[in-house]
């Protein structure tokens, strides 16, 4: 998509494969941020409005890239570890209940259901291994079961998930489904209404191409009032803005979860990164991904001694390849890849690259042979 390319002006010889972290943001993230740091310091807050503008814009395009419902159905938060939290914290659990996650999850998604041990809840590890991951995740949802916790993509193999499965199979028994969706959302289309999900939640700073410290949280319409509220503040308010009234309720929106000052700065960056992303179109932005996540797989098997720790099969992955080389510890090809300009990150049983989208072949053919050089020294 070289029309795109302009969007990433990055350091000569940096090879950049490590979106499945922290990704770089494109240059129109950045000049939003410009000129909204502009703003302030020549006008302050005086066109306050139109920050409220581009909010509810934001909300808009977070609206579409989860296909949720409404805009209702969509509050911004900090991060996935909060959101997560509002849902661990807000439902009301009884001495006994289970939780079903995977023996794979990023700590943000075991260790805040760990934490409800003291209410007498149960977390059910599950392994993914097998051949049916998601059947091994459904038979685990006995009576107990209140909720299944699963991340979209698992962050170390790149394992990808079917979730259309399993929400019909959470639906079917009566148990609640949260997605951590970090590491599919802006890769892959994603769709809260066909994966009928309770919860799905992301940081804005991975393949969405913004900057951390702003995320998304979707909570079903049907199941918001059903979480008890730990944060309040002028800003979660159904009458937010009515600053003389006494009488209050929450919003009756996902802004419930909202309880103070929004985080503008990022709101700015994160709708401009998106907007790209509407500009590329989700569905290409994934035949794209696909594409360089193919290069990788194909030319790392090239390779004596490599061994591929994600799955073959496109309909198993999303952005994320694994590798290791016999013989070889995997820090130390990371350092080799880190000397070499590679921006990578070992996680799991290997080291592992996340290209995106905009990502030149150049950069991949440039990455296979680094990786070559270390495996034959």
């Amino acid at each position: 998509m070289p029309m795109f390319l302009d969007e990433f002006e990055q350091a000569d010889g940096l090879r950049y494969l490590n979106h499945a972290a922290v990704a770089p943001w494109p240059r129109r993230a950045a000049e939003a941020v410009s000129r909204f740091a502009k703003e302030n310091v020549l006008l302050g807050a005086r066109d306050y409005p139109d920050w409220m503008a581009m909010e509810q814009r934001l909300r808009e395009r977070l609206m579409r890239l989860t296909n949720a419902p409404s805009t209702d159905d969509i509050a911004l938060v900090k991060n996935t570890s909060e959101a997560l939290s509002f849902v661990a914290f807000g439902l009301n659990w009884q001495h006994g209940d289970q939780i079903v996650i995977s023996d794979d999850e990023f700590p943000s998604n075991r260790i805040v259901w760990e934490a409800l041990a003291s209410q007498g809840v149960e977390v059910v590890q599950v392994s993914l291994k097998g051949d049916d991951p998601e059947g091994a995740l459904l038979a685990a949802c006995g009576p107990q079961v209140k909720l299944l916790a699963i991340s979209a993509v698992q962050f170390a193999s790149g394992l990808r998930l079917d979730l259309v499965r399993l929400g019909q199979g959470c639906r079917g028994r009566g148990v609640l489904f949260c997605i951590d969706a970090i590491q599919q959302l802006g890769a892959l289309p994603f769709d809260v209404q066909a994966y009928q999900c309770d919860f799905a939640m992301a940081d804005g700073h991975k393949w969405m191409l913004g900057p951390e410290g702003l995320g998304v949280f979707y909570c079903r319409a049907e199941i918001r009032p059903q979480l008890k509220l730990s944060e309040y503040g002028w800003h979660m308010l159904e009458h937010m803005g009515d600053y003389t009234r006494t009488a209050w309720e929450p919003a009756h929106s996902a802004r419930r979860f909202e309880c103070g000052s929004p985080n503008m700065l990022g709101a700015a960056a994160l709708d401009a990164s998106l907007s790209l992303l509407e500009d590329v179109g989700m569905v290409q932005v994934a035949a794209a991904i696909e594409q360089r996540v193919q290069w990788l797989c194909e030319g790392l098997l090239e390779i004596p001694g490599t061994r591929l720790h994600s799955p073959q099969m496109p309909q198993r992955r999303a952005g994320i390849v694994s590798f290791s080389l016999d013989g070889v510890d995997n820090a130390r090809v990371y350092q080799q890849l880190k000397q070499a300009q590679v921006v990578c990150i070992p996680r799991g049983p290997g080291v592992r690259f996340s290209p995106h989208f905009y990502t030149e072949r150049r950069v991949i053919d440039e990455t296979l042979a680094i990786v070559r050089r270390i495996a034959e020294q």
